[in-house]
Order: C-alpha cells, then structure tokens, then sequence
C-alpha cells in the first residue's frame, strides 16, 4: 500500500514568506485590527516582518509546507 502525499497547508503558506534561503519570514500577531490602544512605538515595532527563530515552529512549518519550504 502506497503512502499517501502530505498537502500543503495553504492558510500557513499565505502567513509567510520563504526567502530565498529557505528563511521563513513571518508578521508579529495582533496587528490587524484596534490599533487606536496601541502606542505608535508598539505599531511600529510590530509593523516589520521578522525571521521565525523559534527551532520547534520551524520545523513545524517546515512539515507543513513540505515542498515549499526551500532550503534546510
């Protein structure tokens, strides 16, 4: 019995850019909306897309991803 292909996550590859390298670069959480509350400092900060450093989520995306995800 052959084994079954594993699909890309679709959602997940839309939330992160893959560079070149095979970095995944993602955008801090919370920033979609209500953004009156936060201070300009705060937006400003979180406004910037981020390398994941996090070795456990990596390797999660990296799963979900499977032929997306260039690189090591």
């Amino acid at each position: 019995m052959a084994k079954q292909k594993i699909k890309t996550k679709k959602t997940l590859l839309r939330r992160v850019k893959i560079t070149k390298t095979g970095k995944l670069m993602k955008k801090s959480v919370g920033m979609g909306h209500l953004k009156e509350k936060k201070t300009v400092r705060n937006k400003k900060r979180n406004e910037k897309i981020t390398p994941q450093s996090n070795r456990g989520h990596k390797k999660m995306f990296k799963k979900m991803l499977n032929k997306h995800a260039k690189g090591k």
